[in-house]
């Protein structure tokens, strides 16, 4: 099936019936960001009842990831965004990206890829970098009413040193990026069911730990890891100190 536009996604979704949502997509060849191609889209045609959307593009020329960091993303990946409305109320931002990490990670284990999660948003094969994603909540006042995401999955396209792809890992072609952007969709929905049980998010999100130690940002001191709090903060210890880190908030 070949990467035309959202009408392969489309095409996964009615065939095998899995999807509890009703998805809206749009795809672009090429854009700027699917992030910013989804709020536009937000913006112009708010989300209604139980509707979900998810914007798709073959290529992005300024995707962003963590803290504005450049994303590189040529064809050959799934790079899309989502926005699903939010009926659960008390959760973080971190809880979320940590729900979706997992979520992920599991569909990638079915398909015997053996990823571990680098937190708080990166998937990992093998130490090199297989997918990342940038989780936000939109509230109105204290009450979320939107999750989004947004997330790019190496699939055949070209990596850099430090990353690596679908293709690399278990010689995926062409053909498996409507599939793979599929897949994606469920473990959205996925996530969002996990954030009724953040207990079982956290555990699921320690045994996919790809370290025991993590070195603190602009220092040269490293911390022993001790697990996830429910709110996807990484709980670490040095000496006689503990600490919990977010990078979201």
């Amino acid at each position: 099936m070949p990467w035309t536009g959202a009408a392969p996604i489309n095409s996964y979704l009615k065939r095998t019936g899995l999807a509890k949502q009703s998805w809206q997509l749009r795809w672009k060849p090429v854009c700027g960001s699917t992030e910013i191609e989804l709020a536009r889209w937000l913006k112009s045609s708010p989300l209604h009842n139980d509707n979900a959307r998810a914007f798709f593009a073959a290529k992005q020329s300024f995707g962003k990831g963590q803290r504005g960091r450049a994303w590189y993303s040529p064809k050959g990946g799934v790079w899309m965004s989502v926005a699903m409305n939010c009926d659960t109320e008390r959760f973080s931002v971190g809880l979320f990206g940590l729900a979706v990490a997992v979520a992920l990670a599991n569909r990638l284990e079915k398909d015997s890829i053996p990823v571990q999660i680098k937190w708080p948003n990166d998937l990992l094969v093998k130490g090199r970098k297989l997918a990342g994603l940038l989780p936000r909540v939109v509230y109105r006042g204290n009450k979320p009413i939107l999750v989004c995401v947004g997330v790019g999955l190496n699939v055949y396209n070209c990596v850099p040193e430090e990353g690596t792809s679908l293709s690399i890992i278990s010689r995926q072609s062409k053909d498996s990026i409507p599939h793979w952007s599929y897949e994606i969709l469920l473990a959205i929905e996925k996530a969002k069911l996990l954030l009724e049980s953040p207990i079982s998010i956290c555990k699921e999100g320690e045994r996919l730990l790809w370290a025991k130690k993590v070195k603190k940002s602009n220092s040269n001191e490293f911390w022993d890891i001790e697990g996830l709090d429910i709110d996807g903060q990484l709980k670490v210890k040095r000496d006689l100190i503990k600490q919990k880190w977010n990078r979201w908030e």
